[in-house]
């Protein structure tokens, strides 16, 4: 049950796509932290990015997951997922 405090969570759909495409150990572990982020989304392996206006990274073992936060709101939008690769950055 979502504390008072928790923020309200959106998917992009083609995030979803993505995750039905990976192995289902990656699945899991990407999908305990999106339950988690809610609760809060500044824990764990997170970095701001440079440049963008409430735009966050959460490391995954070699995924990334972005997301915006509208803190107005209490808004949080998961909307990219990318493998982290050695030519990613």
């Amino acid at each position: 049950m979502p504390s008072p405090e928790a923020w309200v969570l959106q998917i992009d759909p083609s995030v979803l796509k993505q995750i039905q495409r990976l192995p289902e150990a990656d699945v899991r572990r990407i999908a305990t932290v999106i339950k988690l982020l809610p609760q809060n989304p500044f824990f764990g392996d997170i970095q701001k990015m440079k440049g963008e206006e409430n735009v966050w990274r959460r490391r995954i073992g070699s995924y990334r997951l972005f997301f915006k936060l509208y803190p107005s709101k209490k808004l949080l939008l998961v909307f990219h997922l990318e493998r982290r690769t050695s030519t990613t950055y």
